[in-house]
């Protein structure tokens, strides 16, 4: 992907991260200031403080008062609602893990597809739909739209061997995500490959998904009702 058609201020967060991911720059280095970045980049010194503003939130950055920004430790942290890979849930219950591709295929984003992942509108995506199966019972719908600059290779793999929630941990090395949970009706697409009725509720979850370079995929799962629950175990500290 072509970074100059991206907004001023993410370009100088994708070069922010670019440095950190080579290893360029370590942890608790001092990063260019403001004016270094307006200098650089021939931006407004707004333009710059939005961009390292963004990256201290995400945590990617920490701000030392009359010091200056510096790389943020990266602290292992544990979330409320884990990632965990399909396949690995249904294989701790000692049942089988299969799963089918539906698609897999190249295509033009959206609007709201590209603000999800912060690309232009219209950029090229990947999108693959993958229904997983626990003891040949439909379980998940897997619908899925990925950044090709953090997965070139993505469609060029065996699902079937690994998933692509293994797959883009191996490759983009994610770090974090947001997730939304609701209560749907599913479509007559979803409700024929899970094996259920139309008027059955199904659960939805989208989760958004970043590497330290920016967002890789948008994944919508949808699991029957009557066959999925959701929980974690929470920690109070």
């Amino acid at each position: 992907m072509n970074q100059n058609v991206l907004p001023r201020y993410q370009q100088i967060k994708h070069f922010i991260l670019d440095k950190i991911e080579r290893g360029e720059w370590s942890e608790f280095k001092k990063v260019p200031s403001e004016n270094q970045l307006c200098q650089q980049f021939s931006v407004s010194r707004m333009t710059a403080r939005k961009a390292l503003q963004e990256l201290t939130a995400s945590g990617v950055l920490v701000r030392q008062q009359g010091l200056g920004t510096f790389v943020a430790y990266s602290e292992p942290q544990s979330s409320m609602l884990t990632v965990r890979n399909i396949a690995d849930e249904v294989r701790e219950r000692g049942h089988g893990y299969s799963n089918r591709v539906l698609l897999l295929e190249t295509e033009k984003a959206s609007e709201a597809m590209a603000l999800s992942l912060e690309l232009p509108e219209s950029a090229t995506v990947f999108h693959s739909i993958i229904v997983h199966y626990e003891n040949d019972l439909p379980l998940q719908w897997e619908e899925r739209h990925i950044n090709p600059r953090f997965a070139p290779e993505y469609l060029e793999q065996d699902f079937s061997r690994e998933t692509p929630n293994v797959y883009l941990n191996r490759v983009a090395a994610l770090t974090e995500a947001t997730h939304v949970v609701e209560a749907v009706l599913p479509s007559e697409p979803v409700a024929s490959a899970l094996s259920m009725d139309s008027a059955a509720p199904c659960l939805r979850i989208t989760r958004r998904s970043w590497c330290r370079n920016g967002v890789v995929s948008l994944a919508r799962l949808i699991h029957p009702g009557d066959r999925y629950r959701l929980g974690d175990h929470l920690q109070f500290t």
